[in-house]
């Protein structure tokens, strides 16, 4: 029988393979290939459905399984763990792909776009970015624990903690005094990275065309639109707005039984940094609304007389979402409200 579909469990070195034919039947399982055969086993395959989790290097396979006709779909982790017949007790790789090879099938699964290679370059910027700021972040907090222990307490705020601490320097004790300078030394080092890859933002956002089409939205600057073009592309994997809000977590989780609908908070699954991006840049749009008179601004501060300030941070972050799926959809054909 032919196979139909496989599920492939990723590793670093080792790899695991289930495959079945038309009626489900396993009838290709190898449980170790090494990483450097991985490809050599599907090139004599005929085109099938491919399903693996998305995890280190899946985007990788993915594309050089497209290239080679399959069609290959990507999982979230949590969305096999169901499938997987031996539960968490049994858990090892073999299980892992047929698990895999049984979820891939399941017609109403959500799947994981592929990026492309671009798309992960760009990524890989906004992640050392984002690796800065929190490298600053904690030493800034490291700052400010040690001299508390001198008597210096701080405000969290950076830059309170920056000049404050250089007021103390010199009152500070020998070693302290040391540490306190290095740390200077370091958080200007950090800044200093930290505005070279906020210009290489800019000037991924400056080349892009559909990141200078988000810029119109309030809220959306060059961090949020190169970051929600390198995610979701052209928005093809959603068939419409809400579904790309509900994917990065910005609607209320759902508590309903016996016809009555109860909603909670907002779910926070899919894509923290991107939806933190939404926040802020919504939290921006409230701040500046005052003295408006824009539809936008008219709406989000009624929202928020009625609703309180996080229910509105969140219904603008939504609505970005959604506006940006749109604009990215249908392009010069979508039309600001």
């Amino acid at each position: 029988m032919a196979i139909v579909c496989v599920g492939v469990d990723l590793a670093k070195n080792v790899f695991a393979i289930h495959g079945v034919d038309d009626v489900g039947k396993a009838v290709w399982v190898q449980p170790r290939v090494p990483r450097a055969q991985l490809l050599a086993a599907f090139s004599n395959l005929p085109p099938c459905l491919i399903g693996m989790e998305a995890c280190s290097g899946a985007h990788h396979w993915a594309r050089q399984l497209l290239a080679m006709g399959h069609k290959v779909r990507l999982i979230a982790p949590k969305f096999v763990t169901p499938y997987r017949l031996s539960g968490k007790r049994g858990k090892n790789d073999a299980a892992d792909a047929a698990a895999i090879c049984e979820a891939v099938q399941r017609p109403h699964l959500r799947f994981v776009p592929i990026k492309s290679v671009e798309q992960q370059a760009r990524l890989a910027v906004h992640r050392m970015r984002q690796g800065f700021v929190e490298q600053r972040t904690a030493l800034i907090n490291r700052l400010r624990g040690l001299l508390s222990e001198f008597g210096i307490v701080m405000a969290q705020k950076a830059a309170t903690v920056r000049r404050l601490a250089s007021e103390q320097v010199d009152s500070l004790p020998g070693w302290m005094r040391v540490a306190t300078r290095d740390a200077l030394d370091e958080l200007a080092r950090l800044d200093e990275r930290i505005s070279d890859y906020d210009a290489h933002l800019r000037h991924i956002a400056r080349d892009d065309p559909r990141c200078q089409q988000l810029q119109q939205l309030p809220g959306i600057g060059d961090t949020t639109a190169t970051a929600l073009v390198s995610q979701i592309g052209n928005g093809q994997d959603f068939h419409c707005g809400r579904q790309l809000a509900a994917w990065l977590g910005l609607v209320p989780g759902q508590h309903s039984s016996g016809g009555k609908a109860r909603l909670g908070r907002i779910t926070k699954a899919g894509d923290a940094y991107l939806r933190s991006l939404l926040v802020m840049g919504a939290r921006a749009v409230l701040a500046s609304a005052k003295g408006k008179n824009d539809a936008i601004s008219r709406w989000i501060l009624a929202l928020e007389a009625r609703r309180g300030y996080w229910r509105a941070v969140v219904a603008m972050a939504a609505k970005n979402a959604r506006m940006a799926w749109a604009m990215l959809r249908h392009g010069e054909a979508f039309v600001m409200p």
